[in-house]
């Protein structure tokens, strides 16, 4: 056993089974005092959605939270994010033109103004209607704005993102100033905004067994070796993937 870095989705992934998360706790938290093992969250949620979870879940403190999809990273339980990811993701990104012409789309409905961050801009998009708008979304935006992606997700929800500011990128800028190698990171999900953390090859995933439909198509499509499908649903499926994955003995 040696020192890992543990990255997991909250809502469906780490969060849904109270018994589970916590026997997953202490294994996680056994493994962080013998060997170094560092705790990372990551989530759609915003900063007040983040520490309403935290008052009604048995968490461990992290070493960071990564929230908003991951344009925001804060260490441990700061209340201030780090600067330097927030001036990386600034670069190209143009808020207002993004704004302005998805605002004009009738079927895009606002998220309310605690899930918007400078570099997010959150919708409620219907599932049925997704697969057309989401092309001619892409075609409008790139007319004005060179710098953004779309992020759908859990049948309902659009994120507007800087192309560098998801989920997976701030994994990657977390290795480079912890020095942990991609090999020795595990990352956790279940629903399409975890999709960037599963895409770079070097590190271990696991999908839990109660996943979103378009990750689990995903998954079936690319097949790919380095991340576990759980049978185990929420935390279960957590703990069934890292003892699979080798990083936490049976």
């Amino acid at each position: 056993m040696a020192k890992f870095l543990f990255v997991t989705d909250l809502d469906h992934t780490l969060v849904g089974d109270d018994a589970a998360l916590s026997a997953l706790n202490q294994q996680l938290q056994y493994h962080r005092e013998e060997h170094g093992t560092m705790v990372v969250y990551a989530t759609g949620r915003s900063p007040t959605l983040y520490q309403a979870l935290r008052q009604q879940q048995e968490m461990l403190d992290p070493d960071y939270a990564v929230l908003a999809v991951g344009t925001l990273i804060y260490p441990g339980n700061s209340t201030t994010a780090l600067p330097e990811w927030a001036d990386y993701l600034s670069l190209g990104w143009d808020r207002d033109a993004i704004v302005a012409i998805a605002s004009q789309c009738p079927d895009l409905v606002s998220q309310p103004q605690s899930e918007q961050t400078p570099h997010k801009v959150s919708y409620f998009l219907d599932e049925a209607i997704a697969p057309q708008l989401l092309p001619q979304l892409a075609a409008q935006l790139r007319d004005a704005a060179s710098n953004f992606q779309l992020v759908y997700s859990g049948s309902q929800y659009l994120d507007i993102l800087p192309k560098r500011g998801n989920k997976g990128t701030a994994v990657g800028f977390l290795q480079e100033q912890l020095a942990i190698a991609p090999e020795r990171t595990v990352v956790c999900g279940d629903s399409g905004n975890d999709l960037s953390m599963f895409t770079p090859k070097q590190s271990k995933g696991i999908i839990v067994g109660n996943a979103r439909p378009e990750l689990r198509a995903w998954y079936q499509s690319v097949q790919p070796n380095h991340v576990y499908l759980a049978t185990g649903h929420y935390a279960n499926g957590i703990l069934e993937g890292l003892i699979q994955l080798g990083f936490l003995k049976e």
